[in-house]
């Protein structure tokens, strides 16, 4: 996964996991795991953005709520072991970011879930609002 590569490119297996450049490599050759984890992020919310993008006619309540919910902040753990998982697999490189995006998303719906009035009735995830106090309960 270099950092100059695109999501659409073909690579698979381990040579997607550690990238073909020295981006992710130190001095001595090694792989910089928090220069891979770092690209890897930056895809996945590259992926996300794409996947949870306005449609032409104008953004809805509820696509709005989606993307407040998914699309600030979090460490992206899950995706981040989607990736090396994927890797690991010999899954291509383009289809392993979206993978990690959907991963995302659905841990995204389980937070919002758990902070419902129901549930933790929790005001504030990663400093905003909740998604409920924010868009409504019913969205």
């Amino acid at each position: 996964m270099q950092a100059n590569s695109t999501p659409n490119d073909d690579r698979t297996g381990i040579s997607a996991l550690v990238g073909f450049g020295a981006q992710a490599r130190g001095a001595s050759g090694r792989l910089l795991p928090e220069i891979w984890m770092q690209d890897g992020v930056k895809r996945v919310e590259q992926a996300l953005a794409r996947l949870l993008c306005a449609e032409d006619d104008g953004e809805t309540e509820l696509m709005a709520a989606m993307r407040y919910a998914t699309l600030h902040g979090g460490k992206r753990t899950r995706a981040l072991l989607c990736l090396a998982a994927g890797a690991l697999a010999d899954t291509s490189a383009h289809m392993i970011y979206d993978v990690g995006a959907a991963i995302e998303m659905m841990h995204a719906c389980t937070l919002v879930h758990d902070d419902l009035p129901a549930m933790d009735d929790d005001v504030l995830r990663r400093g905003l609002a909740t998604v409920h106090v924010k868009f409504g309960e019913a969205t």
